[in-house]
């Protein structure tokens, strides 16, 4: 009998932590299985990703609802179907509303790629850059009603002072895959 906690990862774009996450489980690092990939752009490479590793793809088009609600019963439906425990946000560009918040409450994670609060929401990497930072970092948090600004699980602080911006995403990218698996290693224990 499979006892392995069942997650679905949301991502809107390349999909780098979602396989991350969904290789830990396939080598069994993590005590989960990759239970299904909500997409909300069609045709972005995590669906390519998924597909590649046999995960099963939500795609939507949030536009083709008449708001945030219809879509989040849509896809607190798809959830409930395939018994989904735990909710990894992992790129996903869209504020997650109280349908979900309410179905999931304590149960859904982000990683944001700043060591929160600073630089909340959108290009927090941009945000940090213009401001000068020398230590950058990566946060893992419970999401909330809150724009990034749910309970911190996690943080990593990692110095660096240059101004390449391709340098520090590339940096930062190798640190979140690091960060969110061993944070979710210690949530599922």
């Amino acid at each position: 009998m499979n006892n392995k906690k069942r997650i679905a990862i949301f991502a809107s774009g390349n999909g780098s932590n979602f396989e991350a996450i969904a290789e830990a489980c396939r080598q069994n690092r993590l005590d989960a299985q990759v239970a299904l990939c909500v997409c909300d752009h069609p045709g972005a490479y995590v669906t390519e990703r998924a597909k590649r590793l046999e995960i099963p793809v939500l795609e939507f088009k949030p536009k083709n609802y008449s708001g945030k609600e219809e879509y989040e019963r849509m896809i607190l439906s798809e959830l409930q179907k395939e018994e989904v425990e735990l909710i990894c946000l992992a790129g996903y560009m869209r504020i997650v509303g109280k349908t979900l918040l309410d179905a999931y409450k304590e149960k859904i994670i982000n990683i944001h790629p700043s060591l929160l609060p600073a630089f909340p929401g959108v290009d927090a990497i941009g945000q940090a850059l213009k401001y000068g930072v020398k230590v950058f970092g990566v946060t893992v948090h419970f999401v909330d009603e809150t724009l990034d600004g749910g309970k911190i699980i996690s943080q990593i602080a990692i110095p660096y002072e240059g101004g390449d911006r391709e340098e520090v995403e590339t940096i930062i990218h190798a640190w979140e895959h690091a960060i969110y698996v061993s944070t979710l290693k210690k949530l599922l224990n």
